[in-house]
């Protein structure tokens, strides 16, 4: 069946694209922490992220590296926090979240609600950066 996250993956679902290689891609939380809020997930479909092999850890890090960057240089944070809890979908993926404080990773706060167009300029802002 998949998990929604291989359905964006496929293209049968939507998704807020920030960037995509052939073994990994990032979008937007639609349900964001904060603004600027990613998901970075590979494109194998692996519950738990230390069952992922070593090889493709280290290019998870690596290819999450630049969108962090960005991140940071689009919205007033200290820094890109990241998380990997794995509790919400059976596919791993890794939280970029832009962060003043520890608390702002606490994942038991109230999610935002962007429409559309607001998500559609969270993902305008960090392509440009990214860029």
């Amino acid at each position: 069946m998949g998990s929604i996250f291989t359905k964006i993956i496929n293209k049968e679902i939507p998704s807020f694209t920030i960037m995509e290689d052939d073994f990994f891609i990032a979008f937007l939380d639609i349900n964001p922490l904060v603004k600027g809020h990613t998901l970075v997930v590979p494109k194998c479909e692996i519950d738990k992220v230390f069952d992922l092999e070593n090889a493709y850890l280290e290019k998870m890090l690596v290819f999450a590296k630049p969108i962090a960057k960005a991140i940071e240089k689009s919205f007033d944070c200290d820094r890109c926090g990241v998380s990997i809890i794995g509790l919400e979908v059976p596919h791993t993926h890794m939280h970029l979240i832009p962060i003043n404080s520890s608390d702002d990773l606490n994942f038991t706060r109230a999610k935002l609600k962007l429409n559309n167009e607001e998500l559609q300029a969270v993902q305008k802002t960090i392509l440009l950066h990214l860029g």
